[in-house]
């Protein structure tokens, strides 16, 4: 019986086969279309500098092979090397080093011309040295993400005992305002996604890269939640996995947030300087206060706030990692995605809790007020940043 069902199926996929082996035999059902120009694409996923040379890698995107021929820098053509060779295969990656002494803080237009004389430009704002793997670069990373993510996150949970002495509508305002926090981390981590996306070639279609990352981390953790409901427990333990939920969701967005960032200060586009990590910090202070807004009525334990601290701080280390030692384009648009979907997933929990209340009265403007004073705090603290 299972080998009758499997041959059902089977059987479409075969003379879905034979259609298209038809179809290339007959050169496009005999209209055979060679296209005017030759259709090629680079992408420039890393530039890395070194004293002495500039270092290129770019992957083919174009639908068939591509022949690197000639390197440029600032119109001047230059010598270059390729592995692991100057033709590159679809969706093939190659690095390219070019031999050329620039200079620090000079910016720079690096061209690579192919065979059929397409040319392909990346840009270069500041050069500087990028950071290669060991033990100071390691602990330089490490730091940027104890500043942009861990630090803030914990400051914020230290506002937990003030918190306690709300009342019921300030408590309802501040549950709200932790919506309108996590809508504006999503809204602005689906840009920042959709900016990366633009970047990725059309064969990896970044825009539905960016939305199986959004709805693949709602739905699983909506999962999750109604999962944990169907398990019971009282209120406390609900808002508990409330809690836990929201710095997953900061964690997530964290970590994308830190694998930009370590990119970018892996090739000094972006200055490590104190008004930058402040603004930051300013920006993730309100994260903190998210994750304990549902437990501010209970007595959660120093390890349990500690814990939910470096789920949501935690993860921008880990980004910084794999931003400054192996960035990705495709990893960046999947991390910021899944942060994505993560918070509007909480928010969309806390949302829940928000409307059930306690059965009084449901306060619709404290809650308007509460998630239009989340989205215009961060929108504030953002223009530090931005």
């Amino acid at each position: 019986m299972k080998i009758k069902t499997f041959a059902l199926f089977l059987f479409p996929v075969v003379l879905l086969a034979a259609v298209i082996a038809l179809f290339l035999a007959t050169d496009g059902a005999g209209l055979n279309v060679e296209p005017a120009a030759p259709i090629e694409s680079l992408v420039f996923e890393r530039t890395v500098l070194k004293p002495g040379s500039i270092e290129l890698h770019v992957r083919n995107t174009s639908p068939q092979a591509v022949e690197i021929a000639q390197a440029a820098v600032k119109d001047m053509i230059v010598p270059f090397a390729a592995k692991p060779g100057r033709t590159v295969p679809r969706l093939g990656k190659a690095v390219v080093t070019i031999a050329y002494p620039w200079v620090h803080a000079e910016a720079y237009e690096v061209r690579l011309i192919t065979a059929n004389s397409v040319a392909f430009a990346a840009p270069i704002e500041a050069a500087a040295t990028t950071r290669t793997v060991g033990g100071g670069s390691f602990l330089a990373f490490t730091l940027i993400g104890l500043y942009v993510g861990v630090i803030p996150v914990f400051l914020g949970i230290f506002w937990f005992p003030a918190l306690r002495k709300l009342g019921r509508r300030a408590f309802i305002w501040l549950m709200a305002l932790t919506v309108g926090l996590l809508l504006f981390l999503g809204i602005d981590a689906v840009n920042e996604a959709l900016e990366v996306a633009r970047e990725l070639g059309s064969p990896f279609q970044g825009v539905g890269l960016v939305g199986i990352g959004i709805v693949g981390a709602f739905l699983l953790l909506d999962a999750l939640a109604k999962r944990q409901s169907e398990e019971g427990g009282n209120e406390d333990g609900r808002r508990r996995r409330v809690a836990v939920m929201i710095s997953l969701g900061i964690g997530l967005h964290n970590l994308g947030e830190g694998l930009a960032i370590g990119s970018a200060f892996s090739v000094g586009a972006a200055a490590l300087g104190t008004f930058f990590v402040i603004g930051f910090i300013l920006q993730n202070i309100t994260e903190g206060l998210g994750i304990i807004a549902p437990i501010v009525k209970q007595r959660p334990s120093l390890r349990f706030l500690a814990g939910v601290g470096a789920l949501g701080g935690a993860p921008a280390i880990a980004g910084a990692w794999i931003g400054g030692f192996a960035a990705s384009p495709v990893l960046s648009v999947l991390f910021l995605a899944v942060g994505a979907g993560a918070v509007f997933e909480v928010a969309y929990e806390i949302g829940k809790l928000v409307k059930k209340g306690d059965g009084k009265e449901q306060m619709p403007l404290t809650v308007w007020s509460g998630v239009m004073a989340g989205m215009l705090l961060m929108y504030a603290t953002g223009l530090l940043v931005k």
